[in-house]
């Protein structure tokens, strides 16, 4: 019985030290940020697909970035994409920033992002290079921030997406999976030396990874940001992340949605990382909780009291981390933590089986000992005007 409730203590004081850690490290959400006097050219590559509630919004913030000299390369694998009107309004608004569209896909892996982000890498002009999520809300200082990173030891600077403006209570369940549980396990462990890449924002020097492969060593991976952590560290560098992690408006979400996207990238830590990803099923309230109604019952001690306890020491200091660093809260924050962590361990059982998963409109197939992609032939590159 005291052997159950050591161990629901020490996963409690595991998930608070976590916390501590990721709130020394994260700067406050649209709080000062890092400064840095270094501002090279920079090329913004961004692949796009389909529309999105944010696209107007997330694409536009990529031509008001505080920087003297960058250039947008837009990736779009499909010639009828109704995004490219929408590239083509922007660069019309902001007709001072270099901005190029290129069409077309590279199938050179089972990764349709990274098929449609080759085209862009061949044609960035700068030795720096960004590789952005069309569905992040760059701030002005978004370059700073990732520059202002950069290190004597760093091979890669990342963001974790933020989860932000969640509409409806599966997109609070989103943003609780986002915000106080992997920014702040991805956070924790960078501080603790073990940096892993985040596809969202990645910050490359494009000298380096030519001399490593190019961008089609990234292909190594089912996942880009698993091949490109695994670069960096076979270079002896480093993944470093942002000062605090870039917003993703959310909107609305679905069960669904929720579920289809846990289960894709908890799939993709247990092909890529799987020593690392077995470990997950400890996370969340469920494990402490468990053992400690266990003891309870058996020492005949309140359940309702000792649940109650565990439940306050698990959420109350996550809640404290996302108020005190700006994060999305709201009075359903707490009932979405419970039902995240309730969903976590099925979702790592579920990780373990082989199946396919959706990434809009192409099916990757996951397994236990290869990866692949279903798709169509190859549509050739052009540039649009």
């Amino acid at each position: 019985m005291l052997y159950l409730f050591a161990a629901a203590g020490a996963f409690l004081a595991i998930n608070v030290l976590s916390l501590m850690i990721a709130g020394w490290r994260i700067w406050p959400h649209l709080g000062p940020q890092p400064r840095t006097m270094h501002r090279p050219p920079v090329s913004v590559v961004i692949p796009l697909c389909g529309l999105e509630k944010f696209s107007r919004e997330t694409l536009e913030s990529a031509f008001r970035l505080d920087w003297p000299d960058y250039e947008v390369i837009f990736c779009v694998a499909d010639a009828k994409d109704a995004v490219i009107p929408l590239i083509r309004e922007g660069r019309e608004r902001y007709p001072a920033i270099p901005t190029k569209i290129l069409v077309g896909d590279d199938l050179i892996s089972a990764n349709p992002k990274l098929n449609n982000c080759v085209k862009g890498w061949n044609a960035a002009s700068h030795e720096w290079v960004v590789l952005a999520d069309s569905n992040v809300l760059m701030p002005t200082d978004y370059l700073i921030r990732l520059m202002a990173a950069w290190r004597s030891d760093t091979g890669l600077v990342c963001s974790t997406p933020l989860g932000s403006r969640p509409y409806g209570f599966w997109a609070e369940v989103e943003c609780s999976f986002l915000n106080a549980h992997q920014a702040r396990w991805q956070y924790a462990g960078e501080a603790l030396g073990f940096g892993f890449a985040q596809g969202k924002s990645m910050l490359w020097r494009k000298s380096m990874l030519n001399a490593h492969g190019g961008i089609q060593a990234l292909a190594s991976q089912i996942a880009e940001d698993a091949a490109a952590t695994k670069l960096v560290r076979n270079l002896g560098l480093k993944v470093h992340l942002v000062s605090s992690p870039f917003e993703q408006p959310l909107g609305t979400r679905t069960f669904r949605e929720v579920w289809a996207r846990q289960c894709r990238w908890a799939r993709l830590r247990r092909v890529t990382f799987p020593h690392f990803f077995s470990p997950e099923v400890l996370l969340g309230v469920m494990p402490p909780l468990l053992l400690s109604v266990i003891a309870a019952i058996v020492a005949g001690h309140s359940v309702l009291a000792i649940a109650g306890f565990v439940v306050s020491a698990t959420y109350l200091p996550e809640i404290a981390l996302a108020y005190r660093k700006n994060w999305h809260a709201s009075p359903r924050s707490l009932i979405a933590m419970f039902t995240r962590d309730a969903l976590l361990p099925i979702i790592w059982v579920r990780s373990w089986l082989a199946g396919s998963a959706d990434w809009r409109g192409n099916r990757m197939l996951i397994g236990s000992d290869e990866s692949r992609l279903e798709t169509s032939a190859p549509r050739p590159l052009a540039s649009t005007s």
